[in-house]
Order: C-alpha cells, then structure tokens, then sequence
C-alpha cells in the first residue's frame, strides 16, 4: 500500500469514527505503529484530523470536504484521463474559464502552452499557468483565495467574472445529481460557480465518478446548465443516463 492510499485510508477511517488509536490504524493499514504516527503527524499538518497521545480525533464533520492536498492524490489517473478528453473539447483560441479543484488542475496542466486565453480560479492554476509560453494568454483574477483550498473566492471574484465573457467553462463540482443539481461544500464556492455559468456560452463539468449521485449543501444550479459532462467508468450508470435525459451530453473515460 502506498503512503497515499494509506492517508486515504486512515483519514476515511479517522473521520468515520470520531477518532482511532494508532494499534487500530496499524491493524487496518497492515503498517508498522512509527508508520502510523508519521502519517496522523503528516495528516495533522494538512488540517485532516488531531493528534492526541496514543492516536487521532477527525477535524472533518461527515459532510466536509477532505483538503485539497489529500483529494488531490485521490483517483488521479481518472482525472488525467478526464481532464486530456476536457482539453481535447478546447478549440485552439477559445477563451477559457477554469474553476478550481484538483481534476481542474489537471486540466490547467494540459492548457499549458496552447494556443488559448485562460483565466484559472485556484492559486495552483495560476502557478501551473505562469510561466506558460506563446500562445498561451493568462487572465488572472482578483480575490480571496480559500483556506487549506487556494480557489479564489469573494466579491472581487465575482466582480472578475461579472467584467469578463468566455467561450468555455470548465467547472468543477463536489456532488452532482439530476435530481439536485450541481453543488458544493462551500457557498462562497457555490456563488462563484454560479457566476462562473452565467459567464461563459459552454459549461463542461468535469468530475470524476464519485462526485456523481452525492450532493453537498450549497446549491449551484440544476444539471441542465451543464453542457458536457466529462466522468470516468466509476460514475453510477443510473445517474449518468438521468442527466442525459435532463439534457447534458455525457462522455465516460
């Protein structure tokens, strides 16, 4: 087991029981006791849980999001294949708006050097962007960036959004249901995905299959609004043919 998929492991164990001693962790994990102390210490750091002596409490409610630099290592290679097929759907001079989250970071990486305009939303976008060169235009926007998250949120944000019109968005969303719509953990978050759809002709929501069939309290809009739903082979059949017949085109990678 790699050190992420045990983080993985103990944070979804930590969170779902309240709390869990480090002979408990060691027994699930198959991981030596020191292992376990350096993974609750790296895990404390990132803001997933608290240790006390002898194991660790969640920091997480049940419905929280895990940080960003835990969910980035998570499905990676499903977001990669999400996010080349999202920018194989970006036409060479397209102006493209780009939400945060990990599988939209990914889709950042593979902008890098094209012939595009892309204004990122999350601090790790614009780093991933900055340096790229010609063709590649960079728009940054104002804001606040979240913490633990770094997607900019706030009413500089909006204000960014509000000034700006793109052929392309690519949107990320924490659950995404026919029934309920897109939504979000966070409603800062939500008001800018909002502004984000009201922004640009075509939304492309790129999500992997976990995010599909769950939903999150603040609410974004109905699925309609999305264009292009790009998911991989873990999205639950019964939702992905629910959106289709809301009307948003699904590709499965």
């Amino acid at each position: 087991m790699s050190s992420v998929e045990r983080h993985r492991l103990i944070a979804e164990a930590v969170q779902k029981a309240g709390t869990a001693t480090v002979a408990d962790l060691a027994d699930l994990t198959g991981a030596s006791e020191m292992t376990i102390r350096r993974d609750l210490d790296h895990l404390a750091q990132q803001g997933v849980l608290e240790r006390f002596r002898g194991g660790a409490r969640t920091l997480l409610l049940r419905g929280d999001e895990p940080p960003f630099a835990l969910r980035a290592h998570e499905a990676l290679d499903a977001k990669r294949r999400i996010a080349a097929e999202v920018a194989s759907l970006i036409t060479d001079g397209e102006t493209v708006l780009l939400d945060s989250g990990t599988t939209c970071l990914e889709v950042a990486r593979l902008l890098h050097g094209r012939q595009v305009t892309v204004m990122p939303l999350s601090l790790q976008a614009i780093h991933t962007l900055d340096d790229a060169p010609e063709p590649t235009s960079l728009l940054v926007p104002g804001g606040r960036p979240r913490p633990g998250e770094g997607a900019l949120i706030g009413p500089l944000t909006l204000a960014s959004l509000s000034a700006l019109r793109f052929d392309t968005a690519v949107l990320g969303c924490c659950g995404l249901t026919a029934g309920d719509g897109m939504t979000a953990y966070d409603l800062d978050e939500a008001a800018v995905k909002k502004a984000v759809i009201t922004s640009a002709r075509r939304i492309i929501a790129a999500a992997d299959g976990s995010k599909l069939g769950r939903t999150a309290h603040a609410y974004v809009g109905p699925s309609a609004l999305v264009h292009i739903l790009v998911t991989d082979t873990t999205a639950p059949a019964a939702e992905t043919t629910a959106l289709e017949n809301n009307g948003t085109t699904v590709k499965i990678v």
